[in-house]
């Protein structure tokens, strides 16, 4: 359970409660009338505890979390309220029940009278459905289990600063987290490649050593000893210039040798950062997925992933380089001369100064940036998937001007990010060679008062000129910190999503199935205290195929994604041959059941790619069985290149039909113990309705079948029917008892006859 703040652990204290004994509890953060107002609701083992002041909180509510959550001023603080304590037997409160308003909701009991006792915002309708259903298991006096103590919801905003977190079920806020943190972490990614790294490094270094020598060649030796006559290499003006020469190319092989190995490991870090990304997307559930847009998921894959990249290949290497360049150049200059090298580093405090200041807001615009980029992808990806239907609204226009507000919002912030690295980096060189001006100043002073010779001035001034490439790409890598982190931020966003249907540790690994179903008692939503089915119970035999009829919307389609485990039911269990889905493995699950879907997808590729996805090893004659049993070989042969026909994504150049058809293949070639059809039909004319009910009717011997249809005369050879009505079975038996009844199949198919008679009609 979450720890109750410390004012409401003394307010129960001095009521004589223990805080100890709190099984859960629910922040209402609404007044019943209008306004706010802090109201505890608590339940214990044997009472329902409501406290509440009647005062106005003392932090500021928000419907989203966005807002910030800061005190407000002239406020009481939270534990200097009077708290007063309503206690309520359980055995006493008849029920609890959690109404939905707008964007809010109330606690209401029965105890005789009915009343609402709290309301709160939206944010906390999970808690809510959560004491409600403790409360019903206490009131029926079950045994709560461990799932039910145990509080798994994450809060929805940072308790920090308000803001609401990128990611449901991940408590990272990206304006409060630490970024060394998420350094750190990045950091462990490159164990794979720390040869290469060493190598690089080591190349890199023997490349800068090769350099450091070359500005005293250029300065010292050169001016004071080859041309002065004076020193070791006196008149040696061609050793001198020979040993430049020698030193030059050192270095330049050594630079080509780290080139070389760079870009091998560039190649490889781009490919596994991608598939990185990709297979932890492909862990998560489906939920995440209908919670995201394709182009943002695409430009993680894609602009994120590189960005990473160049921190595993122009950061970290060359920060080490550059880094230990700096300490090479300085120790070399404060040893010619101290005094002179402390006045040249004198700008470098107000340089770390206006990077410490200015990191921040670089930091906060480049994560604005990402977010419009993805907006911007978003609309692309959707107007190319949904091509069909904007021509059909003529709706180019409007999509042209929906990206145009995502373009220009996108522009805004990357003009907003440049305009401040434009504006920064130049005023960093500026600080960075106030110290070569110095050189010539002070340096040329010393030379006319006979302390300095030429030469050491030249050499000063050389390793100065070579200082400012290290230091240069220090200024420059605040801008490829906030790059980096920001999006080393986003992928790890990915990496900690928990998905919501997650596979025990030891899963069982089911390699035969006979198909037995049976679904117990299962309420499920896909929103909290918004039930899609409730109380929902079905058994279906081995090889036996059972129907499932009723309006749109009762949880027909929600029902059957059950079983696959595409979503985990809220309550109850399914099992599938006496044992529980949940303590079977996923992949072992999904291998036994096939699903035709009235949501047909056809991906980019060939009619036989498609078609085999269910199947990759499998024979081309399995392949052709497939289509024919599917009634697709026909207008398959029809096109232009055959089973090698390209598709695009979607299947736009294929009739709804055909897609249809296709499916249906698939399935086939799948070969399941369980079949599930949802809507396998309905794009279908009535011939070819007639045609693939013949091969399903083929297909479904020998498997259990679930099936769903709006047009119950695919229903007609069902084992046994069972009508859903708002999320409950409401009739249940063979197509002959349930008309006989008269109920709620009887007018379906009532209502069936008269549109197949009014489309007859139509047609004639």
């Amino acid at each position: 359970m979450d720890t109750l703040p410390k004012a409401i652990m003394n307010a129960l204290a001095q009521h004589g409660v223990a805080s100890e004994s709190v099984l859960c509890w629910l922040l209402c953060d609404r007044a019943l009338e209008n306004g706010f107002r802090d109201t505890y609701v608590l339940l214990t083992r044997e009472e329902l505890l409501i406290l509440s002041h009647d005062q106005a909180p003392a932090r500021e509510k928000t419907y989203s979390g966005y807002a910030a959550n800061n005190p407000l001023k002239g406020l009481s603080p939270e534990k200097e309220a009077d708290w007063e304590l309503e206690a309520l037997k359980i055995r006493d409160i008849e029920s609890l029940s959690i109404v939905n308003l707008v964007a809010s909701g109330m606690v209401v009991i029965k105890a005789p009278e009915e009343r609402a006792v709290a309301a709160f915002t939206n944010g906390g309708m999970r808690s809510a459905a959560r004491l409600a259903k403790i409360f019903e298991k206490l009131k029926k006096s079950e045994e709560l289990g461990p799932e039910e103590l145990r509080d798994d919801q994450e809060r929805a905003t940072c308790p920090k600063c308000g803001m609401i977190y990128p990611e449901e079920g991940r408590q990272v806020c990206p304006k409060c987290m630490k970024k060394h943190a998420v350094f750190g972490r990045l950091l462990s990614f490159a164990g794979k490649y720390k040869v290469s790294m060493f190598w690089i490094v080591l190349f890199m270094l023997l490349n800068s050593a090769a350099g450091l020598v070359i500005p005293y060649f250029q300065g010292t030796l050169l001016f004071d000893q080859a041309l002065g006559g004076k020193g070791t290499f006196a008149g040696q003006i061609g050793l001198v210039i020979a040993l430049i020469i020698v030193f030059r190319t050192l270095s330049l092989l050594f630079g080509v040798i780290f080139g070389v190995i760079n870009a091998k490991m560039a190649a490889n870090i781009a490919f596994d950062l991608k598939s990185s990304v990709f297979h932890a997307m492909q862990r998560l559930s489906l939920s995440f997925f209908e919670k995201k847009q394709t182009g943002q998921l695409m430009t993680r894959i894609n602009n994120d992933a590189t960005e990473l990249q160049y921190f595993f290949v122009d950061g970290i290497s060359y920060f080490v380089v550059n880094a230990m360049n700096i300490i090479g150049i300085v120790t070399v200059l404060l040893i010619m001369d101290w005094k002179l090298t402390l006045l040249c580093l004198l700008p470098l405090p107000f340089v770390f100064l206006l990077v410490r200041k200015v990191f921040p807001k670089l930091w906060r615009l480049s994560i604005r940036r990402h977010k419009r980029v993805s907006a911007m992808n978003a609309i692309i990806s959707d107007t190319i998937r949904g091509t069909r239907v904007v021509k059909a609204f003529g709706k180019e226009q409007m999509e042209n001007a929906r990206f145009q507000r995502a373009s220009g919002a996108f522009s805004d912030a990357e003009q907003s990010f440049n305009k401040m690295g434009v504006t920064l980096f130049p005023v960093l060189n500026i600080l960075t060679q106030i110290g070569g001006i110095l050189i010539w100043g002070f340096g040329g002073w010393k030379v006319m008062q006979g302390d300095f010779t030429f030469g050491k001035v030249m050499t000063f001034m050389n390793y100065m000129l070579l200082l400012y490439g290290p230091i240069q790409f220090m200024n420059n890598i605040m801008n490829w910190w906030s790059y980096c982190m920001s999006a080393a931020q986003r992928i790890f966003e990915i990496h900690d999503a928990v998905p919501d249907v997650v596979e025990k540790p030891n899963a069982m690994q089911l390699t035969e199935m006979q198909g037995e179903i049976r679904i117990s008692n299962v309420t499920f939503g896909y929103e909290p205290n918004k039930a899609i089915l409730k109380g929902v119970s079905l058994h279906a035999r081995p090889g036996q195929m059972i129907g499932v009829v009723g309006h749109s919307g009762a949880g027909k389609s929600t029902l059957v994604n059950l079983i696959p485990r595409l979503y985990d039911v809220t309550e109850g269990e399914i099992r599938i041959d006496g044992i529980p889905i949940k303590d079977v493995s996923m992949a072992s699950l999904r291998t036994h059941i096939g699903i035709v879907s009235q949501d047909v997808y056809v991906m980019s590729g060939s009619i036989a790619e498609n078609i085999a996805y269910a199947d990759p090893d499998c024979t081309l004659a399995d392949l052709i069985h497939a289509a024919k049993v599917a009634g697709a070989h026909d207008f398959i042969e029809k096109l232009p290149d055959g089973y090698d026909t390209i598709v695009g994504t979607g299947g736009h150049n294929l009739s709804g039909g055909e897609k249809q058809r296709l499916s249906i293949a698939r399935a086939i070639l799948h070969n399941p113990k369980i079949l599930i059809l949802d809507e396998a039909t309905a794009s279908l004319d009535t011939k070819t309705e007639l045609q693939i009910q013949e091969a399903l009717d083929t297909l479904i011997k020998g498997r259990t079948t679930i099936a769903i249809a709006h047009r119950l005369s695919t229903l007609r050879n069902a084992d046994y029917l069972v009508v859903l009505e708002q999320g409950k079975i409401v009739e249940e038996g063979t197509h002959e008892q349930l008309l006989v009844k008269e109920g709620a199949y009887y007018d379906l198919v009532k209502k069936h006859d008269e549109a197949l008679k009014m489309n007859e009609v139509i047609t004639a």
